[in-house]
Formats: C-alpha cells, sequence, structure tokens
C-alpha cells in the first residue's frame, strides 16, 4: 500500500474505506434520481435534493471547519460554480432517463481527460506526451462505447461525455475560488447556489410531488450529500493517488444496481470502451503523482 509522509497506514485505511462507501453512496443517489427521471423533471429533482441537502450541508461546513467555513471570500466564483454543477447535474440526469445505469456511468469517466488536457489550453500547465496519449487513447475508448455512424449510437449517449466536460471545468474553477476557504465551503456554496439557482427553473417544470415519493427525494439528498462528504474526507485521509482510482469502483456498483432494479446489462463493447477509459485515467492520476515527487 502506498504511503506518504504525515498519511499512517491507519488513516489510509480509512481514507480508502470512505472512497468506497462513498462511490457506492453517489450510485445508489444516481440510481434514485434515474427511478424519479420517468416523473420529474431532472431541474426539479436537483432543486429538491439541493434544498433537502442544505441543512446538512451547513451542519457538516460548520463542524468541520467552523463558523469561518460558513463564510466565503468570492461568492462570485461560487455562483458561476453553481451554475456549471447545475448544467452538469440536470445533463447527467437527463441522460440517466435514456440510457443504462452502468452506460451513463462508464462515458463520465471521461473527466480526468477533459481535466487533463484543459490543464494544459486554459492554464498552460505542462502537459508531457505521454499524458497526451493517455488522453487520446481515453477518448479512443469513448468511441467505443458510443459507436457513432453504427445501428448501436444513441445521440442521448453524448450527454454523459458533455456532462463530463463541464464537470471538468467545474474542478478547474475551484483555482478561482478564495484560497483562505476550505473544501468544506466548497461544498457548501455549491448546495446553497444550485438550490438558489434551480429556484428560478423549477416553478415552469413543477409536477406535484405523490406522497409515496417523498422518501426517494430525500434519499437521493442524503446519498448525495453523504457520498461527496466521505469522498472529500478520503481525500484528506489518504494518499490521492491511493484514493482516486477508487472512484471507478462506481462502474461495479452501477452495473449492479442497474441489472437489480432495470435487469439492464451493458453489452462487451460497452465493458470495452469502459476498460479503455479508465486505464487511461487511472495512468494520468499516476503520472500526475510521479509529476509531484
Amino acid at each position: 500500500m502506498l504511503q506518504t509522509p504525515g498519511k499512517p497506514r491507519t488513516q489510509t485505511t480509512i481514507g480508502i474505506i470512505m472512497m468506497c462507501v462513498g462511490v457506492a453512496s453517489l450510485c445508489v443517489n444516481d440510481a434514485l434520481a434515474k427511478s424519479l427521471t420517468d416523473l420529474y423533471s431532472p431541474i426539479q429533482i436537483l432543486f429538491l435534493r439541493n434544498v433537502i441537502a442544505l441543512p446538512f450541508a451547513i451542519l457538516i461546513a460548520w463542524k468541520m471547519g467552523g463558523l469561518a467555513a460558513l463564510r466565503s471570500h468570492r461568492p462570485v466564483a461560487h455562483l458561476f460554480r453553481g451554475g456549471l454543477w447545475i448544467a452538469a447535474t440536470i445533463m447527467f440526469f437527463t441522460s440517466l432517463k435514456h440510457l443504462g445505469l452502468a452506460e451513463a456511468t462508464a462515458l463520465i469517466f471521461v473527466a480526468p481527460l477533459f481535466i487533463t488536457a484543459l490543464s494544459a489550453l486554459i492554464f498552460r500547465e505542462p502537459v508531457g506526451w505521454r499524458r497526451w496519449l493517455a488522453v487520446i487513447v481515453g477518448f479512443a475508448g469513448v468511441l467505443i462505447a458510443v459507436r457513432p455512424g453504427t445501428s448501436a449510437f444513441q445521440t442521448i449517449s453524448l450527454l454523459p461525455v458533455a456532462t463530463a466536460f463541464v464537470y471538468a471545468l467545474l474542478m478547474l474553477s475551484a483555482r478561482w475560488v478564495d484560497t483562505r476557504e476550505s473544501v468544506w465551503t466548497l461544498l457548501l456554496y455549491m448546495t446553497a447556489t444550485g438550490a438558489a439557482l434551480s429556484l428560478f427553473i423549477v416553478p415552469f417544470v413543477w409536477i406535484p410531488i405523490q406522497p409515496q415519493h417523498l422518501w426517494l427525494f430525500a434519499a437521493v439528498a442524503i446519498f448525495g450529500t453523504a457520498g461527496m462528504t466521505l469522498m472529500t474526507q478520503a481525500f484528506r485521509l489518504a494518499p490521492a493517488v491511493v484514493v482516486a482510482p477508487l472512484d471507478y469502483t462506481a462502474i461495479l456498483w452501477a452495473t449492479l444496481l442497474g441489472w437489480i432494479f432495470w435487469t439492464e446489462i451493458p453489452d462487451a463493447l460497452t465493458f470495452v470502451g469502459a476498460a479503455v477509459i479508465i486505464a487511461s485515467g487511472v495512468f494520468i492520476i499516476w503520472r500526475e503523482h510521479r509529476a509531484e515527487l
């Protein structure tokens, strides 16, 4: 097991467990959202998820970072990030309505590839030929999974890829947040701005909620918040090179949940494409770790 100074074995083990449970929680969150998309707009699902989660986000930020975590030194940056998060979530929830859970999950894994490419193009960060090659190979994996030009191609398959692109912008935009603000402040304001911005749109798509679905909306908020919190804490306890690749265990959970609830079984090419995308992402994580040593 990889270790770094200041990261004892026990902390690393706890971080690994937190990452695995956090990833599983987000997959449950996605499955719950998928079950609601046939009846409710993705915007309404997102709005209620944020409204329900906001008190928990405030409590977590306060407990983990104190009163200072409740204050933002650059609220405009959070507003911009909130808009990106809304766009990414709406696109992903929309794709879940038409695609299998595992297929949509596999395609969103191209986010690290977008992050690497955008870091070089926007922030002029040095990216060696090996990482550029990994990016190209990763996008080849997308083509294998999506299969443009064949009868199996669905235009809606491009939505998770677009989601990954916007998500990459969201991750990179964290650099515009004041350095005095903790990761808990980022999580809090993402939830708060998501609720505030979607409030302006949701009246146009609102559908009265059936009582039997209330627990599903509550569960989306709980599992989504728990997943983000656990994954965030995992990166604080364990080296990123150890826990980051564990994000790809989501494909296992997504496949299992899709099979249990919708009898979805991705075809072989979807798994091949996912394997290529994941291998490229893991390689990029490893190369970035080597560059930091």
